[in-house]
């Protein structure tokens, strides 16, 4: 799996044109931070419903009953960590 994870990031933006160019190494990290992000919180997956990650998690700790240690705190957390999120150049959600 890590070797598909990295020739997907190396793809999409290492080698992506549109990305480049590379000057410095600090221009790589926090291009790879950004990727991670997306990567983690706003790419869409088909296995849960064509949706990013932070919004599932956000529907999923409001269907918890309230009192459960999934608070509204962590109801509002995740919600507000989702909508906060903006799309970065080259990266879609």
């Amino acid at each position: 799996m890590a070797e598909s994870i990295n020739g997907l990031y190396k793809s999409e933006l290492i080698y992506n044109e549109t990305q480049g160019p590379w000057r410095t190494v600090e221009d790589v990290e926090l291009a790879t931070l950004g990727w991670v992000d997306w990567w983690n919180h706003r790419r869409i997956l088909s296995s849960i419903d064509n949706m990013a990650p932070a919004e599932f998690e956000a529907r999923w700790l409001e269907k918890q009953p309230t009192g459960s240690p999934q608070s509204a705190d962590r109801v509002a957390s995740a919600i507000n960590m989702a909508a906060e999120h903006e799309p970065l150049v080259g990266f879609t959600t």
